[in-house]
């Protein structure tokens, strides 16, 4: 007698999911922390992007129908794994405390992204659900708590890779979701081939292992999870001669419905099509001409949070390196730029306030013969600080302003003091809160319209696209990470600014401190970058554009349709548990 085919009765499927051995927890946690550990290997300052495909398909075979408390638990692991050592430089200056409190809070959000995808793992192309899910929690940490933390976005480690291009079309969410689509569609697409592939035991019956990685129990149904979206899986039996498990594997092989490999496949394909067909959309021609820009890093003389103590040297450093520019010029080894971009608190002295500040930054802007966007901290008599942006005119003096609109939270203003001054006592080094500008920075320096973000701002999509939006032909985001030392910071900040570089085709100009300054083309290439903690001048002539991408144009319209896709899906898996309850309760 020669193996044959028969349907599993329903009533014999069991109520609940069949418990994970001990091995089999360990060896998954061990997956979802990985998974965390090589999203972060992913960033920069390493050309590693790629990493994030294998990352989320490893965290993908850890949340394939696990439990939602599992999901989160594992969410939570792999959360950790990426936020710890991505954000180090937190406590580059004060501590493991706050580094540690900031990374357990920010998994949160990747831990409930993990009771999500878990939740939308049993369902028909689970992949597109699971990644809308991704989006959503980054759309929930750029937003709460105390105005969002977006660092750590998947878009912002993919500078360098293929699916650059899709930032152009819907912004970071639509490139940070074709990362996690393709990552799961990987998982996917191996999981139906080798559920294909499934060999049998001696008995006819298919081994857990066999059934791919990830296949288990429906937690909603109490099913075995064969192929995504298929119906149960034919069960196996054979007789005693064991004859005719070859024709059994074919046929069972051929039982198996091409739907979910097919959505497998897609789930990879479409991310990579989207990138090449997005290709057209990175263009760096000089839709206005160009502008001759330049960057000045003036170094600070030590690292760490005493560089505020040093607020004259650092002013001197910024002075001296404009004239010695002044003085190429004048010699002709350096090309006159039209304007210059010096970097935020390239001045901690209040110019309005002091005097003999204003005339040496008065002194160095006439000497260069060019407007240039002073960083400086405004402190007046009442009220709170402000980060501000000064356009200095050769002739006029200090002419436009630009405050900081999105001011740092626990750096440049402490929320809850008291209560976070029992847990560290470096809260009092920012002994004055800096309060929020309200008006969107576009300076007129010589007939360009430069956009202004300053450092932190570049993380915050809406910081950067209204600037676009209210006609920047160029962006600039001048930034200070002296109080992050030779940290990874300052890379994970730059690939930022190449990743809005291409979101909305423009250039970007990263005037810092202490470096790394650089000048990025539209398409996302890097022309020119100091070293860091080096004094230097960056002169380079960069094309100016004014046409608006998809990504510009739509805002957040692409991040809401990926957060109704990831709503959609979570609310389709919870009919089902409830269909499923009521079910098996007649």
């Amino acid at each position: 007698m020669s193996a044959t085919i028969s349907p599993v009765d329903a009533s014999a499927a069991d109520t609940a999911p069949t418990p994970a051995s001990p091995l089999r927890r360990f060896v998954r946690s061990g997956a979802a922390l990985l998974s965390g550990l090589l999203l972060y290997l992913s960033f920069p300052p390493r050309p590693l992007w790629w990493l994030a495909l294998p990352a989320f398909a490893l965290l993908g075979w850890s949340l394939r129908g696990r439990r939602l408390r599992a999901g989160f638990g594992l969410g939570y692991l792999a959360g950790l794994g990426f936020l710890l050592p991505l954000l180090i430089w937190t406590g580059e200056e004060v501590g493991p405390g706050p580094w540690l409190a900031l990374a357990a809070v920010e998994a949160l959000f990747v831990a409930l992204a993990g009771l999500g995808i878990a939740a939308v793992s049993r369902l028909p192309w689970w992949p597109f659900f699971a990644a809308g899910v991704w989006i959503l929690a980054e759309a929930a940490r750029a937003r709460v708590p105390f105005g969002g933390f977006p660092w750590g976005k998947i878009a912002f480690g993919q500078a360098d890779g293929i699916f650059l291009p899709l930032a152009a079309v819907g912004g970071t969410p639509v490139l940070g979701f074709a990362v996690a689509l393709c990552g799961f569609g990987l998982f996917e697409t191996y999981r139906q081939i080798q559920a294909r592939r499934a060999p049998e035991t001696e008995t006819g019956t298919v081994r857990d292992g066999d059934r791919g990685p990830g296949a288990g129990t429906d937690a909603a149904t109490g099913t075995e999870a064969g192929a995504v979206g298929s119906d149960r899986a034919p069960a196996l039996r054979t007789d005693r001669t064991g004859t005719g498990l070859e024709a059994t594997a074919g046929a069972r092989a051929r039982s198996l419905p091409r739907g979910p490999l097919v959505a497998a496949a897609l789930a990879v394909l479409v991310p990579v099509t989207g990138a090449l067909a997005a290709l057209p959309l990175v263009d760096d021609a000089a839709e206005d001409g160009t502008a001759t820009v330049a960057a000045v890093q003036g170094n600070v003389p030590r690292l760490g949070l005493d560089f505020n103590s040093q607020r004259r040297a650092v002013l001197d450093n910024h002075v001296a390196r404009t004239r010695e520019l002044a003085a190429d010029v004048k010699a002709g080894r350096a090309p006159q730029p039209d304007f210059v971009l010096w970097p935020e608190n390239s001045s901690d002295i209040d110019p309005y306030a002091n005097a003999d500040a204003a005339d040496v930054i008065d002194g160095a802007v006439r000497a260069i013969g060019a407007p240039t966007v002073i960083g400086a901290v405004i402190a007046p008599e009442t009220g709170k600080l402000r980060n501000t942006l000064i356009e200095w005119d050769p002739g006029s003096g200090p002419v436009a302003t630009y405050d900081k609109r999105h001011v740092q939270p626990f750096g440049e203003y402490i929320p809850m003091r008291s209560f976070v001054r029992v847990f560290n006592s470096n809260v009092d080094r920012v002994s004055r809160d800096f309060g929020a500008g309200t008006k969107v920075g576009v300076f007129d320096l010589a007939g360009t319209k430069v956009g202004l973000a300053t450092c932190y701002e570049a993380a915050f999509d809406w910081a950067v696209r209204d600037t676009v939006t209210h006609g920047a032909q160029l962006i600039s985001v001048p930034s200070n990470n002296a109080t992050f030392g030779r940290s990874e910071m300052t890379y994970q900040q730059l690939a930022m600014s190449r990743v809005r570089a291409v979101e909305h085709s423009r250039s970007v100009v990263v005037p810092v401190t202490s470096g790394v300054s650089a000048v990025i083309r539209p398409d996302g290439e890097i022309v020119a970058e100091t070293k860091m903690f080096t004094p230097d001048v960056l002169v380079e002539k960069v094309p100016l554009r004014s046409s608006l991408t998809p990504a510009t144009r739509m805002g957040t319209l692409p991040e809401a349709l990926l957060a109704a896709l990831a709503a959609a899906g979570l609310g389709w898996s919870a009919f089902r548990s409830v269909r499923a309850r009521r079910t098996g309760a007649e």
